[in-house]
């Protein structure tokens, strides 16, 4: 078997990742075709990824102009430390701000319970909600590479 495949997570596993983490790396496309790199807080809803952004954003330009993304959620500091997920797809706008908003912002320490539905409410009237259609998952556990 090649390290790759010996490294890579089930689905099970890429699942519960993707679920333990809120912090990824987005890559759209700009005008002029390079990639346009930010980081993001997002949230799995029905097993896809969910963000949102405020609607003047370049990021938000970007997809309005072409839809294609790659998502990276990644961990770990040392080699067979390294885990991953990257998503390659495409975004669909979704009606539900406020609920992408919200169960965002519900893993945002700063964001105090009882104050939780005002911020989304006052930050979701600017934003716009994604959800990401996966094209292609990889992933990485660099650790099953110590496994015989």
């Amino acid at each position: 078997m090649n390290e790759r495949k010996k490294a890579a997570m089930t689905a099970d596993e890429v699942t519960g990742f993707l679920a333990a983490h809120r912090k990824m790396q987005l890559a759209t496309i700009n005008p002029d075709g390079t990639p346009h790199l930010v980081s993001m807080f997002y949230t799995v809803i029905d097993g896809r990824i969910a963000f949102w952004t405020y609607r003047s954003s370049q990021k938000a330009r970007n997809l309005d102009r072409d839809p294609r993304v790659t998502c990276l959620v990644e961990d770990g500091e040392d080699y067979f430390e390294l885990r991953g997920v990257q998503v390659n797809g495409v975004v669909h706008r979704t009606d539900d701000v406020l609920g992408v908003g919200r169960a965002i912002a519900r893993d945002l320490t700063g964001v105090p319970a009882e104050g939780l539905d005002e911020y989304v409410a006052y930050t979701g009237r600017k934003r716009w909600a994604y959800l990401v259609e996966p094209a292609k998952i990889s992933s990485w556990d660099h650790a099953k590479l110590l496994l015989p």
